[in-house]
C-alpha cells in the first residue's frame, strides 16, 4: 500500500488507474483524429472536453464512424 495524502491506496488500484489513463489517452487520440479528418466539429469538441474513460471515444469509433463509412 502507498500513502497518498494520508490515505492508504493499494498498488493494484494505482496500476489500474494508470492503465485506464493510458487506454483513454490512446482511444481519445484515435477518435479525435477520425473526427477531425471527417470535419465533425461537434464530435471533436465533445470528445475533447468530456472525460468518459474511453467510453465516448469507443462509441464514436465503433458506431458513428462505421455508419459514416457504410453510407
Amino acid at each position: 500500500m502507498i500513502a497518498i495524502n494520508g490515505f492508504l491506496i493499494p498498488v493494484k488500484i494505482l496500476v489500474l488507474i494508470q492503465i485506464l489513463a493510458i487506454f483513454d489517452l490512446i482511444v481519445r487520440g484515435i477518435a479525435l483524429w477520425h473526427s477531425a479528418q471527417r470535419k465533425e466539429k461537434k464530435w471533436f469538441v465533445c470528445l475533447f472536453i468530456f472525460n468518459t474513460v474511453g467510453i465516448l471515444p469507443l462509441i464514436y469509433l465503433y458506431i458513428i464512424s462505421n455508419n459514416v463509412n457504410k453510407s
